[in-house]
């Protein structure tokens, strides 16, 4: 199977890149806008490098199309984001030239729009999936997997806390700071209500790692889980930041943008990810992520679950990489069935999903709260 990795060379693209080059039958195309370094990429993979080649692609230039075409790949893989006000025109061009589409795009708006795809997707034969990453894809499926014990589920809250020890991305780090002090929607109390990112501390304790502060994010399962979900009357999501000087430092910042003193933090992206990286040595190299469900038991009884993953040893990383690659997997052996676009939701278990995990230090834990 030819799969055609855009940002391959890149912070995830590279991970998904290396992981599935391993795997028998696959030959894996990796591309951006700079040669040089997918050439490099290449030639400094170590396992499966004979299944890697570099090549160049832009995908704001006139060519794209024709360019993405001539390299016929049967699966685009699309990790160049920021996501956040971009159009579907990689979409558009993987369907055009009969390929299936993923990407692992964090922006609210760009998921929801998925949908306008759908049309041409199943005309195509082809999967047009979105999200393909923690956000939506992992909350989902971690969702569906305790989703059977309540009778009503009525909150899901979720947080991912990355540790400071392990590589960032600029993409990632423009993605957080286009929301940072801005206003949006969220499903609070069964009403929406406008909250603001970045804002709304809270201190979260995870068992074996101590506590990190978090923050509201806006993220695509605001909109996701309440559609997937209509019993909801509470879908909340925050990150944090292992460094305590860091996190407050962008709360501090969220300030000035909700107040109008700043239009927004993103211009500042480069800076303060140089910022970030002079502090690389300190913290923890432990990532976390929890998701927190509440609802009524199949007895009637209140019941809140957190389900709680831990990365050890900076595989942290690893993680948002890892739905695109179960997805690419099951397409190569044709078992995602149908076609459409849509949002990362409902096409692999949980269980398929650790699986995919096997042999990193990722650990995972299911405890009741009272």
């Amino acid at each position: 199977m030819r799969i055609l990795v855009l940002g391959g060379y890149g912070h995830f693209g590279g991970r998904i890149a290396r992981t599935l080059a391993a795997d028998a039958g696959m030959d894996i195309v990796v591309a951006g806008r700079d040669t040089a370094r997918a050439e490099r990429f290449v030639a400094e993979t170590a396992v499966g490098r004979e299944h890697m080649r570099a090549v160049r692609l832009d995908i704001d230039c006139d060519a794209f199309e024709r360019e993405l075409e001539a390299i016929a790949p049967a699966l685009v893989i699309h990790t160049a984001g920021p996501f956040q006000n971009r159009d579907y025109r990689v979409a558009e061009g993987a369907l055009a030239c009969g390929a299936h589409y993923l990407d692992l795009a964090d922006g609210r708006g760009f998921v929801a729009g998925i949908d306008a795809l759908d049309a041409k997707a199943r005309a195509a034969q082809r999967w047009a999936i979105c999200g393909a990453s923690s956000v939506p894809g992992l909350t989902a499926a971690v969702v569906e997997s305790l989703h059977g014990r309540f009778s009503r589920l009525e909150a899901i809250e979720t947080g991912i806390s990355p540790g400071n020890r392990t590589p960032r991305g600029l993409a990632t780090t423009r993605a957080i700071l286009s929301y940072v002090g801005r206003p949006y929607p969220a499903l609070l109390d069964g009403k929406w209500r406008a909250v603001h990112g970045w804002q709304s501390l809270r201190r979260v304790v995870y068992p074996g790692l101590g506590a990190r502060w978090s923050a509201r994010c806006e993220v695509p399962d605001l909109d996701a889980l309440p559609r997937r979900y209509p019993s909801l009357s509470t879908c909340d999501f925050r990150a944090g930041l292992d460094l305590r000087r860091m996190h407050f430092g962008l709360w501090l910042g969220s300030w000035l943008v909700r107040a109008g003193l700043m239009s927004s933090l993103q211009p500042w992206a480069e800076r303060l990810l140089a910022i970030s990286e002079r502090w690389i040595e300190n913290g923890s190299d432990v990532g976390a992520m929890n998701v927190d469900l509440s609802g009524v038991d199949r007895n009637g009884a209140p019941l809140r679950l957190r389900w709680t993953l831990l990365a050890r040893d900076g595989d942290g990383p690893q993680v948002p990489c890892t739905a695109a690659i179960v997805l690419a997997r099951k397409l190569a052996r044709g078992e995602l069935a149908g076609s459409g676009a849509k949002a990362c939701m409902d096409l692999f278990t949980l269980e398929e999903f650790l699986r995919a995990l096997d042999g990193y230090a990722v650990e995972t834990s299911l405890q009741a709260l009272e």
